[in-house]
């Protein structure tokens, strides 16, 4: 796909938001408390690094980053699949170089709709250390159907790092994309970023979210499809360990974020917890940490919850 077919599926995508909208979320049912982690093991996870995960809509593909063996340099973005929600995971296979290069491709992160990928690059072409980019594919099951990714330009990147993005369709018919970024800190002192999408396929100047950054880092927002929670990794003041798993919550999409809290003990472990994904289904998170008993430095873990009143399905 040239692109300028790139461009014009993400022009489509916000254009039809803007047109059409979403039913406007309300709280909903609450959910249990979270699981015990669980590693999710082999073939997942390696004597490597297995980090930033993200579930597809339909939870039967998991793509994550990882430097294992058998990519083309530095991080790529890898992909593995199942048969169903109760079949085990195929092992992972690495999306090729239409996505990969030689540099660091990490942290995917979906639309709504299965047909926009949005990661972090620092590969050239870029406006600094690292970029957010995003690619298309025509086809939303099709896990090797990605073309080749653009940048998702200066309203949303700068000559610092901007990285993991997360991508919301709001009721109000505009799409909004989160992402974390060092731009008014020191290199790696990161805090949360939003930009709304315009009609012509850009993106609007990025702004600070004062409600989920703190004085200390904070990175890979996850919000869930109806705008009501929002799960990052942070060391802020209260962090069971170097990094943790942090939420925060809101009765509706128009409100402010609440005061992110820090996941119990079920979560968050001693050690370094992050990159956390919140599935479709609003019932299962999957994240990386280095706690002991991996295979690996960060290996990838699953933690889920029941929907109250009701299905954990959408």
């Amino acid at each position: 796909m040239r692109t300028r077919d790139a461009k014009h599926i993400l022009r489509s995508t916000i254009v039809l938001l803007m047109a059409v909208g979403a039913p406007l979320a309300s709280a909903g049912p609450g959910f249990t408390e979270w699981s015990t982690a669980t590693n999710l093991g082999d073939p997942l996870n390696s004597a490597f690094n297995e980090t930033g995960p993200a579930l597809s809509r339909d939870g039967l593909s998991l793509y994550f980053t990882s430097d294992r063996p058998g990519g083309f340099g530095g991080n790529d973005i890898w992909v593995a699949q199942r048969d169903s929600l109760e079949d085990p995971w195929r092992a992972p296979a690495n999306l090729g170089p239409v996505v990969n290069t030689a540099f660091n491709d990490a942290v995917p992160a979906f639309s709504r709709d299965g047909h926009l990928m949005f990661f972090n690059s620092n590969r050239p072409g870029g406006f600094g250390n690292a970029d957010i980019w995003v690619a298309s594919r025509v086809h939303k099951r099709d896990d090797f159907g990605w073309e080749t990714p653009i940048n998702a330009g200066p309203g949303v990147n700068g000559a610092a790092a901007d990285a993991a993005a997360t991508f919301l369709e709001t009721g109000e018919g505009t799409a909004l994309l989160f992402f974390g970024s060092d731009r008014n800190g020191a290199p790696g002192l990161f805090d949360i970023y939003v930009s709304e999408g315009d009609a012509d396929g850009s993106w609007s100047p990025a702004v600070l979210v004062p409600d989920l950054s703190s004085p200390l880092s904070d990175q890979r927002p996850s919000i869930r499809f109806d705008g009501l929670e929002m799960f990052l990794y942070s060391n802020r003041a209260g962090t069971s360990g170097p990094s943790g798993i942090w939420v925060s919550t809101r009765s509706t999409p128009r409100e402010p974020w609440l005061t992110p809290f820090g996941l119990d003990a079920a979560v968050n472990s001693p050690f370094n917890d992050i990159q956390a994904f919140i599935g479709a289904d609003r019932t299962t998170l999957v994240f990386a940490s280095d706690r002991p008993g991996g295979s690996g430095r960060f290996d990838l873990y699953v933690s889920t919850r029941v929907r109250q009143g009701g299905s954990g399905g959408e």
